[in-house]
């Protein structure tokens, strides 16, 4: 419970702040499920056609502090082999 009104103000920011977190954090998972379920049909077209907003989405993430430089590098050399080897 806070005590003063900064405090207040800060909780509600906060709150605000959460629900777009899990907003964007949600909408990252969906759209690599989807890219991930395009590769294990062995749909190459579709799977192409879903890496590049896949890796945009990434980078955006990276941008708004939702992951990790790093975990966002791993993601997105990952995707990117398996699309690779589906067309080879």
């Amino acid at each position: 419970m806070p005590n003063h009104k900064s405090a207040e103000k800060r909780d509600r920011q906060n709150e605000k702040k959460r629900l777009v977190n899990r907003s964007n954090r949600s909408k990252l998972r969906t759209q690599i499920k989807k890219l991930r379920s395009a590769l294990s049909g062995n749909n190459k077209n579709v799977s192409t056609e879903l890496l590049n907003p896949t890796v945009s989405l990434i980078d955006k993430m990276v941008n708004k502090g939702i992951l990790h430089r790093n975990t966002a590098a791993r993601h997105k050399a990952r995707l990117t082999i398996h699309v690779n080897n589906l067309s080879s």
